[in-house]
């Protein structure tokens, strides 16, 4: 029976902090787990440690049954090499044997290459590597809409995100693999996407433990939730037996119990250490009054050394601060504006104060139109420069979009690939500045990470936070550098839902105009204009989302 049971893990990281805690619980077989707790609590190094790509401090991991996993980034190369990478053992050691033969063969043509050729060809075979190349056709047809020998050799970088996970989830959940450990495996997905993934993850029978912050998802999916909480000494878990719907109101009782067992304990040490001062004045006087101290002491001395009942979890206080500033009325205009190779020409507008989402499928072109956006559109002025360092890569496009008087474009960007901020440690970033915003003194950069919860990873480099902690700090560096445009490109893919919270409040209090590419249908209620990539090839506008546009139909190649 499949199964994977964590018992007493406990991890430090380089710095000497203690990530996890003394982690226990349990995934048994059939059981759809949720992973969930705040942001950089160590939900992604958990996963890695049961995968074995770390070693824990303490603590055991054990398993029934095969494992596959999906990291929270997927890897470069090319769709055959992505599926390769979620095969069995046996057919990604035969797929790298046959690549090597195959370029031995090219290169040199010789009765050798051709007799190794040959013979790769037959381990492949042997190893199951037809039969997984069947699956693989299912899977592109049904994730891209192309057959495996069409889009095989396709960079996987040149699919959106969400076609990347939804090509990486139909090959595990189809897989052979019997438990699956899968990271945000929503993030990119669209509204139909994810209305899938919550129908398989209920059919599949596989054991799975996932992270998300979807709480729809979670609610339709998950049969239990762990949830890592913050502690003094690192986070530890909580095991809540029942679904998502119930997970609030029993989280609330239980801080409820503990805040009463301290409370208790406070009382019941208070009295103790008043009896034995009590005992201690006699004693002095009389002698017979001794004994009793001493047993007082002893009695005071054994209760505190079994110490105080656990702790209240540590609850997130997150404080951001996006500003912006008054422009031109008129934010926006796009005339006849089309997206090459996307959708249909198109027109619209944007006002000052706007708060608009753009709706769509997975690969329609939302993302493009943000970056079009985000290098200030059509024909720039210098007043409409990003407020980045990073290099945009320009939209190849006809028609016309042009960004109105004082509008600054602010770019969050959707897979958070940021090589302008890679290697560099939070505090040297923020001290050091940049040509949009000013550099700050360390105690005022602390004071800044401190209320976006981010203090603890100061003297982190960018590339190692965990996927929200990147998020949260591109949104802080918005706030720093004064967009009066915020582009937002899937922002609460990878928050806790606490920290999207947080972004909600932010954005109501922003003075300036909010365009955000989203799939979250919670976070989509904050918007009053809803601009959808519909699959026939048209862009539209709605004041209600609309959420059950399929691909586009369009070629495809």
């Amino acid at each position: 029976m499949p199964f994977l049971d964590i018992s007493s893990v406990t991890y430090t990281l380089p710095d000497g902090r203690v990530l996890l805690d003394d982690v226990s619980f349990r995934v048994s077989a059939g059981e759809r787990v949720a992973l969930i707790g705040a942001n950089g609590a160590g939900k992604t190094t958990l996963l890695r440690i049961v995968t074995g790509a770390l070693a824990p401090d303490a603590g055991a991991v054990s398993r029934g049954g095969s494992l596959g996993v999906m990291p929270q980034f997927l890897a470069g190369g090319t769709v055959r090499e992505l599926l390769t990478s979620f095969a069995p053992a046996p057919v990604r050691q035969a797929a790298a044997a046959l690549a090597v033969a195959e370029a031995t063969l090219s290169a040199r043509g010789t009765t050798a290459s051709q007799l190794a050729y040959a013979e790769a060809l037959a381990a492949w075979g042997d190893a199951g590597g037809y039969e997984a190349e069947v699956l693989w056709n299912i899977c592109t047809t049904t994730a891209l809409g192309m057959t495996l020998e069409q889009c095989g050799d396709r960079p996987v970088a040149t699919l959106s995100g969400g076609e990347q996970k939804r090509l990486a989830l139909e090959a595990l959940l189809r897989g052979p693999d019997e438990v699956l450990l899968l990271d945000e495996p929503d993030n990119f997905l669209d509204v139909p996407g994810k209305r899938w993934l919550e129908e398989r993850l209920i059919e599949s029978g596989k054991s799975v433990l996932y992270v998300s912050h979807d709480r729809e998802l979670l609610a339709r999916t998950a049969t239990a939730i762990v949830s890592l909480e913050l502690g003094a000494a690192g986070s530890t878990a909580w095991v809540h037996p029942g679904g998502f719907d119930t997970y609030h109101s029993a989280r609330k009782r239980r801080f409820a119990r503990l805040d009463e067992l301290r409370r208790r304990w406070d009382e019941e040490h208070a009295k103790l250490k008043a009896l034995v001062q009590m005992y201690r004045q006699k004693a002095a006087y009389n002698s017979d009054m001794t004994s009793r101290y001493r047993a007082a002491q002893t009695r005071l001395a054994r209760f505190e050394e079994a110490g105080p009942p656990e702790a209240r979890p540590r609850e997130q206080n997150l404080a951001m601060r996006l500003r912006g500033r008054r422009t031109g009325k008129r934010v926006l205009t796009c005339e006849a504006l089309e997206l090459t190779g996307l959708m249909r020409p198109f027109d619209c507008e944007a006002w000052y104060g706007d708060r608009i989402a753009v709706l769509g499928s997975n690969g329609s072109g939302k993302s493009h139109f943000l970056r079009l956006l985000a290098v200030g559109g059509t024909a720039p002025e210098p007043e409409h420069a990003p407020v980045t360092d990073l290099v945009i890569e320009p939209v190849p496009h006809t028609g016309t979009a042009r960004l109105g008087a004082r509008v600054r474009p602010g770019w969050f960007a959707q897979t958070h690939g940021r090589p302008d901020l890679t290697g560099r440690t939070l505090l040297s970033i923020l001290h050091r500045g940049d040509e949009h915003r000013a550099g700050m003194p360390r105690e005022d950069a602390s004071r800044a990470l401190a209320r976006y919860e981010l203090a603890r990873s100061a003297e982190q480099t960018f590339d190692s936070l965990s996927g929200g902690q990147q998020a949260r700090f591109q949104i802080l560096l918005l706030e720093l550098a004064g967009a009066t445009l915020l582009l937002l490109d899937e922002p609460t893919d990878n928050l806790d839902l606490e920290s999207a919270e947080a972004l909600q409040q932010a954005l109501r209090a922003f003075e300036g105009t909010v365009l955000a590419v989203t799939h979250d249908r919670w976070f989509a209620r904050d918007f009053d204009r809803f601009l959808v990539f519909g699959s026939d090839g048209t862009v539209y506008e709605t004041t209600t989302p609309v959420w059950d546009e399929s691909r586009v139909s369009r070629q495809r190649g």
